[in-house]
């Protein structure tokens, strides 16, 4: 009896330990089940960013023509032949508008990145046909002030949107060589953000819409790349002065600090301000500061606040990523969409940002890596980009911005993924076959 007592305690034992050990071993098992990442995740490489660059590339080329057609015929005209029925032959986007001044910037700064001169090369085809277009427009606008023509906004800007952009993509253009001709364009467009842009009497750039002496955060952008790139051309200081002054005096306005980011708009006299972190706005605001920063002298006095604003503004865009690597359309709402264009400023701007030495490259690298991923991800077959917001006006309420409609002809999101993804490359600092760290 004793032998049996003993042998049914030691199945017993046996079958005691028994879940205990398939607990140990499922518990083992489960901490090697890869996690389900719904966007891709890990190292850049070269290659990879320089593929999503190319479909872009092969798209807006195909899409974008730079020639005059008659508007009744469609037929193509000759330059010297222009009659007042010829117009720009339209694309899927206009090669003249603030959007379009941020793609031909990105195209410089991808060929830069690349060495392939076909980035380089699109924003020159379309530079230089402005350019050859512009005396013959500007002699008929001054025989004619109210002619509408496709031109008017370079001949005589009515805005920040018609000149800023433009104007900086011109004179980088100017600078490396590709568009030798445009300087009496940028000439004429730095006159008027300098002259003619209505300011609040501290010199701060606003507009009297939707109401009188309102402050628009997308303005950052649309007159201080513009500042800044001409006082590098020229080494006139009053440039980089003003380009410092509108970073300050828009921050002290707009800079919200309990979160790190920007309001959309302020108006004067307003006493209580609603407050809507839009985040195209603040990409804006983020890439004004950045382009300040590449240009302005390091003895320049303001050169150490607007450092300052750009790590305070990275932080609290730090604080705010999705999970899914991109930013969402107001950036402190989770339940507003993610949003494509914001998100590839923020990587561009970050990504130069560590490159620079401006903020650690240890504390932001995964962070910047993430968000190329996501937005790269964005980028279609056909070279189109998804997911970005359509053009947005300054409004005081939510529902305006949560349904905002999103579509791959909304042509902020070009420049904006150009930028990002020649940033990516020129961060890697490596060869085509190797991967970030």
């Amino acid at each position: 009896m004793t032998g049996k007592r003993n042998w049914i305690i030691a199945v017993s034992m046996v079958l005691w330990l028994i879940p205990s050990s398939l607990a140990q071993v499922t518990t083992l098992n489960a901490d090697r089940i890869a996690p389900q990442y719904p966007v891709p995740y890990g190292s850049v490489r070269v290659e990879s960013v320089q593929e999503v660059l190319n479909r872009i590339h092969s798209y807006l080329d195909s899409c974008t023509p730079a020639r005059m057609v008659d508007v009744k015929t469609k037929e193509p005209v000759e330059i010297g032949g222009i009659t007042p029925d010829s117009v720009i032959e339209g694309g899927s986007f206009r090669i003249i508008s603030y959007e379009w001044g941020v793609t031909y910037s990105g195209m410089l700064l991808a060929s830069e990145a690349t060495g392939d001169a076909r980035f380089a090369n699109y924003a020159a085809k379309r530079l230089n046909f402005l350019a050859e277009l512009f005396p013959i427009y500007q002699a008929r606008l001054k025989a004619d002030p109210k002619m509408l023509t496709s031109m008017n906004s370079v001949v005589a800007p009515m805005s920040l949107d018609d000149s800023g952009s433009m104007c900086a993509s011109m004179i980088k253009a100017r600078r490396a060589g590709a568009a030798p001709g445009v300087q009496p364009m940028i000439d004429n467009y730095i006159r008027y953000i300098s002259r003619d842009q209505f300011r609040l009497q501290d010199g701060t750039l606003a507009r009297n819409r939707p109401f009188p002496n309102t402050l628009w955060l997308d303005d950052l952008y649309m007159s201080v790349p513009a500042l800044a790139q001409m006082g590098k051309a020229t080494g006139e200081r009053r440039y980089f002065d003003d380009a410092v002054k509108q970073v300050v005096q828009f921050a002290d306005r707009m800079f919200v600090k309990e979160k790190s980011l920007y309001m959309h708009g302020w108006v004067q006299g307003m006493e209580v301000h609603p407050v809507f972190h839009w985040a195209r706005a603040n990409g804006w605001a983020l890439m004004a500061k950045t382009e300040l920063l590449d240009a302005l002298p390091e003895d320049h006095p303001g050169r150490a606040q607007v450092l300052d604003l750009l790590r305070a503004h990275i932080r609290g865009l730090a604080s705010s990523q999705s999970g899914q690597g991109l930013w969402h359309q107001l950036l402190d709402r989770n339940d507003s969409y993610l949003e494509t264009s914001a998100s590839a400023m923020f990587a561009y701007c970050i990504a130069r940002a560590i490159d620079r030495g401006w903020i650690g490259r240890e504390a932001h690298l995964q962070m910047v890596q993430l968000a190329w991923n996501a937005v790269s991800a964005r980028v279609n077959a056909q070279g189109q980009v998804e997911g970005t917001c359509i053009g947005t006006g300054l409004q005081f309420d939510p529902t305006f911005y949560y349904y905002r409609p999103t579509s791959v002809f909304a042509a902020h999101g070009y420049g904006s993924v150009l930028h990002a993804g020649a940033e990516m490359i020129k961060l890697l600092g490596v060869g085509p076959t190797q991967s970030m760290k």
